[in-house]
């Protein structure tokens, strides 16, 4: 993403998430956010779009071989999990004493 500005986005590092779109599309399994790429608006999220990466021999890994990893996906395809609902919701986004608080539209729980 080239813009002028940096993008402000409502998913963080440690989220439970749900992928709503996509070959690992589940609207009701909650998975956790390992990473966050601003920069490509990309996510990297636990168990979703396994990749297999050949790697060559090397110091740390002496064998080498066929490594099965995760490789990032479009934010857009994620929503963020509400757990008193059970099922994914938009997120608004409000200051409070000058923090930013996250709060589900669905049911107003604040998430954290």
């Amino acid at each position: 993403m080239s813009t002028r500005f940096k993008p402000k986005f409502n998913i963080k590092k440690g989220d439970s998430v749900v992928v709503i779109t996509g070959d690992d599309k589940d609207l009701k399994k909650p998975r956790k956010v390992l990473e966050v790429i601003t920069e490509k608006a990309r996510v990297l999220v636990e168990g979703v779009n396994i990749v297999t990466k050949h790697t060559k021999p090397s110091a740390q890994n002496t064998k080498g071989g066929i490594v099965k990893v995760e490789a990032p996906i479009a934010i857009s395809n994620v929503m963020l999990w509400d757990a008193k609902t059970g099922g994914p919701a938009k997120i608004k986004r409000t200051r409070e004493n000058g923090k930013l608080i996250r709060t589900s539209k669905k049911s107003g729980e604040v998430i954290r």
